[in-house]
């Protein structure tokens, strides 16, 4: 008896779901990352207060990056940069936006001490979840 196989058509057109949240199981850590960005008080993120240049990434889509990235060994500001490509928790939780590399470094060089606390204070809580 030969072996069957399913059937693999990579010619025909793939549609994705309309929205990116229906690939993404209730009980994904980025649900728990987001929930537990919301209540972080972000008022103390180094932001370029002068408005000059383009416009700025949200520090809760950074911070909400950064975290999910550490938690899924992502450490380098290129690995973090494809995630938002290739990832689709990583794009989700940009909104779409592909932050680059620099902007990557940049805030998290800038808000090292905030995102240390930051970064510190969700692991203790998701500690306290197990």
């Amino acid at each position: 008896m030969t072996a069957r196989f399913v059937n693999l058509d990579r010619q025909t057109p793939m549609s994705l779901p309309c929205d990116l949240r229906d690939w993404l199981p209730a009980e994904h850590i980025v649900h728990f990352i987001l929930d537990a960005i919301e209540q972080l008080p972000l008022n103390h993120f180094h932001v370029n207060a002068r408005g000059t240049g383009s416009a700025q990434y949200p520090p809760a889509m950074m911070l909400t990056l950064l975290i999910y990235s550490y938690a899924t060994g992502r450490f380098g500001s290129r690995t973090i940069e494809a995630a938002t490509h290739g990832d689709v928790a990583g794009r989700y939780l940009c909104a779409n936006p592909h932050p680059d590399r620099d902007s990557i470094c940049t805030f998290r060089t800038a808000n090292e001490p905030a995102f240390v606390a930051a970064f510190t204070q969700i692991c203790l809580g998701a500690a306290c979840f197990k």
